[in-house]
């Protein structure tokens, strides 16, 4: 029994919300995802792998999937050359402290606002609220590009939240995804995957939501919503994994220790022509 994993899983599975966001917010214990912690780091991510696919956001109507709260890649995709970005997120927990600090540099599309900042319209659109429901959806026009990271592990309806935002993108758009299958408690990235889903849910999901999905399942989502549909492996973790082989549970394996292993993946995903 590793009680080292254990016992801090079953803290962050009944913590209640309020506290895990205030401990997010402060990055004391719980670490943020790279839009949060380093946003400018995020919109290199994104812009390599963008170019690197052929593609470009310049001019492109751009959907930020899990914002995080900061208009940091927000303001910065504009200025990389984006028309216009929608800051998406289930939640409204605008980092205002982090926020205003973005001020005496993108003046063009932030205005202060009393002891606050807020996005100028016309270049930034704030969506909040579960994108799968059609009042969320008529809120903004369609984009041509989406972006996330760090996002997709923690859907708890990859399917239905795939064909929300499928439907949201223009004909000839693209997604792009960094996704991150590791168990979250870093050190052992496979440990999840030991148990069964009862014991996963009531006990050790942390209140974040690890969806346990793997590269297959991923695979199969949006192939299902998309023309084209390219994966590619960022990282793969062999020893890690065999060391954890025995114990991972049946359901997780697909005999193909290639994909099994896999830690990080990028999806690129082309909409349907029309």
């Amino acid at each position: 029994m590793n009680l080292s994993y254990l016992l801090p899983r079953v803290l962050r599975h009944f913590m209640p919300e309020s506290v895990a966001r205030f401990l997010l917010k402060r990055r004391w214990i719980i670490r943020p995802g790279l839009e949060s912690s380093d946003p400018f780091a995020a919109v290199e991510q994104y812009m390599a792998g963008i170019s690197a696919s052929g593609k470009s956001l310049i001019g492109k109507r751009v959907l930020v999937f899990g914002y995080g709260g900061r208009f940091a890649v927000g303001v910065e995709l504009l200025r990389r050359g984006a028309a216009h970005v929608v800051l998406c997120d289930h939640f409204v927990l605008l980092d205002r402290e982090r926020n205003l600090e973005l001020l005496p540099e993108y003046t063009e599309y932030l205005v202060a606002e009393n002891d606050n900042v807020r996005p100028r319209a016309e270049y930034i659109t704030m969506l909040h609220g579960d994108i799968r429901e059609e009042s969320i959806q008529k809120q903004v026009a369609e984009v041509d590009v989406v972006l996330s990271t760090s996002v997709y592990e923690h859907l708890d309806d990859v399917k239905g939240i795939t064909q929300a935002l499928a439907k949201l993108t223009a004909p000839n758009g693209f997604h792009l995804h960094f996704v991150d299958l590791r168990d979250h408690f870093f050190k052992y990235p496979f440990e999840m995957l030991t148990f069964s889903e009862s014991v996963w849910r009531n006990f050790l999901n942390p209140t974040s939501n690890l969806n346990r999905f793997r590269l297959n399942n991923y695979r199969d989502v949006f192939d299902t919503y998309f023309q084209k549909v390219e994966i590619r492996i960022l990282e793969r973790l062999e020893s890690e994994f065999r060391a954890a082989r025995s114990r991972i549970r049946p359901e997780f394996l697909t005999g193909d220790e290639t994909a099994d292993s896999v830690g990080l993946i990028q999806v690129i995903a082309e909409v349907k022509k029309q």
